[in-house]
């Protein structure tokens, strides 16, 4: 199983796609580099209107993360019961 499960994801520019941004110090105020659209309300806007991505992305973790946890339990359950002449293993 994996360490961590830690992603990054690239906000994206609602209105052209663009992953480039020039911003303040702050990260208050946000700006496409490629469109130009301005994002007043900051990092926090830019983060609610890319908030589908994001969702899609825990969706795609969860399911790996669960996928790999099943895998690690059958592991554990088979090395347990190892040679053990009254419970076989399928598959």
């Amino acid at each position: 199983m994996k360490e961590s499960y830690n992603k990054e994801i690239q906000l994206r520019c609602i209105t052209c796609g663009n992953i480039d941004f020039d911003f303040n110090e702050e990260k208050t105020y946000i700006k496409c580099t490629s469109c130009n659209r301005e994002y007043l309300g900051g990092y926090d806007e830019l983060v609610g209107l890319n908030q589908e991505l994001i969702d899609n992305e825990i969706e795609d973790t969860k399911k790996e993360l669960e996928k790999d946890l099943t895998k690690e339990m059958e592991d554990m359950i088979k090395k347990a019961f190892k040679g053990n002449k009254y419970f076989k293993f399928k598959g």
